[in-house]
């Protein structure tokens, strides 16, 4: 069964494939550990050449989110710290990783970073997210993947 179009999903700017200014990063989870490709493009640029700083840091915090996910966990970012390495270029592709790296409950705390495909690194982030509801959980299951 297809997915319709105007599912929340699709339209998730960091992951969502229909929305046209999105990131469209496709994540893969090996564990716990998430690993997701994007190719910043024009429309993200900040300076001539390469991408806006949010830009780094929206993919940062989506793969941050997915990693709660693949912890088992719907949780929503309540902080966040960047550390830009070196600038995001456009219109070459680079990957970024996030993994929970400490489970507190209600609390969650992550790592990602933005790698190119040398291993050279980009950006790096850590994050503290909290855990939502149960019966947020539970509509986030049902709009997201249609599952109760």
């Amino acid at each position: 069964m297809q997915e319709a179009e105007d599912s929340p999903r699709r339209w998730c700017y960091g992951c969502g494939d229909s929305n046209p200014e999105g990131l469209h990063i496709e994540f893969e989870a090996e564990g716990k550990l998430v690993r997701g490709r994007f190719l910043p493009r024009k429309e993200h640029q900040g300076f001539p050449g390469v991408a806006h700083g949010g830009i780094a840091a929206a993919a940062l915090d989506e793969a941050m989110g997915w990693a709660m996910y693949a912890a088992g966990a719907w949780a929503m970012t309540a902080r966040m710290e960047v550390r830009y390495r070196r600038p995001l270029p456009l219109d070459e592709e680079v990957t970024v990783t996030a993994q929970v790296v400490r489970d507190r409950g209600r609390r969650l705390e992550a790592e990602a970073r933005i790698e190119t495909a040398s291993g050279e690194v980009l950006a790096e982030a850590n994050g503290l997210f909290l855990r939502m509801p149960e019966e947020t959980s539970r509509q986030f299951n049902e709009s997201f993947l249609g599952t109760a």
